[in-house]
Parts: structure tokens; C-alpha cells; sequence
């Protein structure tokens, strides 16, 4: 299949490593040092059981135009990128290229072929100038929820430290011909892409945990176990799931799995930082409105009180106001 991955990184750089390696025809879009080393090295990919993989056979480029049409386009950039190059976006397509978005938290495209009174609404956290939603047509989408965890490590080498399942769906639940190859092509790349029929319930449970977890330890510096056995911390976030329960549940959302199960599960993952803490720590924007922000502006649609989350998403907002506009990271180390 020939495929183009929007962005490098950590599951950009992961997703376009192995489907290279599995033999798809894959062209990266990316940028600086690290697109400089892929084109002149291959992508290294270190899998989480410490072997090394190296995709020589993949393109690399900065342009959309000499990327060409491709058949699947796999859209790999955090949520606060994508307004920047969606009217790029097209250039990849042809009349029946699909578009797989893989970022965290809620999705831009969350009522799009949604059904029900709020079918085709723009949420403005995501897409605030409807730049996205004028730029990519609906119909392309296939909804994809990731669950690897990684990081680049050096410029042109990714390190996936978890995981390896990406659930699909097509966003109106049906089980399609498409859905199909998509899901069959990240198997033979050694993935999981089990096809689902509620695309969206599967968003909510991983979203469940990243809105709380994720900005509690960007701002308390604390990894997963560390959050889960403080106990005011472990109280919090569980205040904030369930206000976020209440709105996924407004909106025809039921979680298969109850709330402090899914916070032992986070606790059992032990001292990983977060990707909110290593963008914190980095000097990276941080995902706000995907993991928080959205939430919020869902809870506001459906009438649903949110004072935990509201409080986190103030914080949290102004932490980034401040990494962006000092350009600085925040760190936590070791006094002397």
C-alpha cells in the first residue's frame, strides 16, 4: 500500500518504521535534524523489548507536493499542528485516499458522521477557524485510537517503550471493505488494529485516564504510580474522571471497564512519565485542548459541571502559556 505518515515522531516514526519494514510503500513527512538523519540514515525503530529495527526503504521528505497521492495518509502531528498544514493535506489525496488520525485525546473530527442532535458540529477548542474541517472531508476519516507510548530518542531514532495496539473505526460504525485493509495492513506490521463498532467509546476510556493523568503530572512532576498513591492526587483524578464520565455518558458513551480499575491499571504502569511531563520538561506545547480543553468544551454542550477539570485546565493552560512565551522547560532534579 502506498502510504504517507504526517510526522516522525514517536508514533508517527513508530507507525512508519514497521509498515516500511513490513514492506509498504511509505513516504515520511517531517522536518529539521530529525527528517535530515532519516534521509540519510533510515528510520531507526528500538521496540519496547529492546531490539533495533532500521527502515531503509522509506522516503522522507518536507513536501507535500513531492509526497504525491498516496492511498492511506496517516495524520501523526499533535492536535495544536494540524490547523498550520491542513490545507497542505489535500495535496496527498485522491478520490479514495483514507485519512487515519492518530492523536490523543478528543479528535476534531468527534461529531462528524456522528448521528443524533449533534451530528456535524465543529468543536472550537480543536478546530476554532473550521480550517480543519473546511480542508479534510469527513467521509475520508477513519478514527483510530493509539495506545504505544515512546519517545525519539536522537534524530532519526524512535523508541516505542509500551504498547502496540491501534484500534480503528469507521466514524459511523459501520464495518467496511477499507476499514478492513487499514486494519490488516498494521497487522501484518506486527500491530493490533482490531476493527470496532464504537470508535468512539474506545476514545473516551483511553481519554478517561489521559485528561487527568497527563496534566496532574505536567504539573506536579510525578510519574503514574506516584499520581495513584498520593492519596490527594489519586482523589483528584478520580474527581475528574468522573465528571468526564457524566459528559461521555450524556452523549451515549458507556465505559466497559469501572473507574478505579482504570486507575489501578495506571497505577501498575510504575514510574512512566507521562507525555504531557516529557513535553513539560522538553519545552514542547503540550496538548491542552485534545486532552482538557475539549472536555470542558463538551461538558458545556451537554450541561454538565466540571470544577475539577476546569481548575486542572486553567493550570494546565497557563503552564504552557508560560513554555511557550519564555520558550523555557520546567524540570524537576536533585538539589545539591
Amino acid at each position: 500500500m502506498k502510504i504517507c505518515v504526517i510526522g516522525a515522531g514517536a508514533i508517527g516514526g513508530l507507525l512508519g518504521a514497521r509498515l516500511a519494514l513490513a514492506g509498504e510503500d511509505v513516504t515520511l513527512i517531517d522536518q529539521g535534524a530529525h527528517l535530515e538523519a532519516i534521509r540519510k540514515n533510515g528510520l531507526t525503530l528500538i521496540w519496547h523489548d529492546g531490539t533495533e529495527h532500521v527502515a531503509k526503504n522509506i522516503k522522507a521528505t518536507d513536501s507535500f507536493d513531492e509526497a504525491g497521492k498516496q492511498e492511506l495518509v496517516i495524520l501523526a502531528l499533535k492536535a495544536h499542528i494540524i490547523e498550520k498544514v491542513a490545507p497542505q493535506i489535500p495535496k496527498l489525496f485522491d478520490a479514495s485516499t483514507v485519512l487515519l488520525p492518530v492523536q490523543n485525546g478528543v479528535p476534531w473530527w468527534y461529531f462528524q458522521r456522528h448521528g443524533g442532535q449533534h451530528d456535524g458540529r465543529r468543536l472550537d477548542t480543536l478546530d476554532p477557524n473550521g480550517t480543519i474541517a473546511a480542508h479534510v472531508d469527513p467521509k475520508r476519516i477513519i478514527g483510530c485510537v493509539v495506545y504505544p507510548a515512546g519517545e525519539i530518542v536522537a534524530p532519526g531514532v524512535v523508541k516505542c517503550s509500551e504498547g502496540d495496539r491501534f484500534p480503528i473505526g469507521e466514524l459511523d460504525g459501520q464495518m467496511t471493505e477499507r476499514a478492513k485493509r487499514v486494519s490488516d495492513t498494521l497487522v501484518k506490521a506486527g500491530l493490533k488494529s482490531p476493527i470496532l463498532d464504537n470508535v468512539r467509546a474506545e476514545i473516551w476510556l483511553k481519554l478517561w485516564g489521559n485528561l487527568s493523568f497527563n496534566p496532574i503530572s505536567a504539573l506536579a512532576h510525578a510519574t503514574l504510580v506516584d499520581i495513584c498513591q498520593f492519596p490527594p492526587t489519586r482523589q483528584l483524578a478520580a474527581d475528574m474522571m468522573t465528571e468526564a464520565q457524566a459528559i461521555a455518558n450524556k452523549l451515549g458513551i458507556t465505559f466497559r471497564l469501572p473507574l478505579e480499575k482504570r486507575i489501578a491499571g495506571a497505577e501498575k504502569v510504575g514510574k512512566h512519565k507521562t507525555s504531557t511531563l516529557q513535553d513539560v520538561e522538553a519545552g514542547r506545547p503540550i496538548e491542552v485542548e485534545p486532552l482538557i480543553g475539549a472536555v470542558v468544551e463538551l461538558g458545556r454542550i451537554t450541561e454538565t459541571p466540571t470544577p475539577h477539570i476546569d481548575a486542572v485546565y486553567a493550570l494546565t493552560s497557563l503552564l504552557n502559556k508560560m513554555i511557550v512565551d519564555e520558550h523555557g522547560s520546567v524540570q524537576l532534579r536533585k538539589a545539591a
